[in-house]
Order: C-alpha cells, then sequence, then structure tokens
C-alpha cells in the first residue's frame, strides 16, 4: 500500500509511470516505483503481476522541416 498522500497510481492504472522513485539504480538501468513497476531506462516496464509494457519511446514522430 502506498504511504504517500495523495496515493501514487496504481499499478494497473494508465500514468503507473507517474508514482514515486522508492529506488534508483541508473548503472542497472532500472527503477523500482512505489507501485510496485520496475521502470527500465528504454521505457519498457515490468508489472507486478509479471505483466510486460514493451518500451515506449516516441521514435515515429516526424521530424519538423523548415517550410
Amino acid at each position: 500500500m502506498c504511504p504517500h498522500e495523495p496515493p501514487c497510481p496504481s499499478a494497473t492504472a494508465p500514468d503507473r509511470e507517474a508514482a514515486r522513485t522508492i529506488t534508483c539504480h541508473p548503472e542497472q538501468g532500472w527503477s523500482l516505483l512505489c507501485n510496485g513497476v520496475l521502470l527500465f531506462e528504454d521505457t519498457g516496464e515490468l508489472l507486478p503481476d509479471g505483466g510486460i509494457i514493451a518500451p515506449h519511446r516516441p521514435t515515429d514522430v516526424p521530424a519538423h522541416t523548415a517550410a
């Protein structure tokens, strides 16, 4: 259970990445959030129930060109 006020989003919430960081290991490329989600440097996620969220970097955004 989250001790923060207001509580952090749950691991199943769409905004789960907004939970507070409990442990951060940048040298290993991951952080543990308050809601139990492991957030990886490549934006992939491991959920507490073993589910995965594939990396979701905005790499398909078109580049702006000068007119």
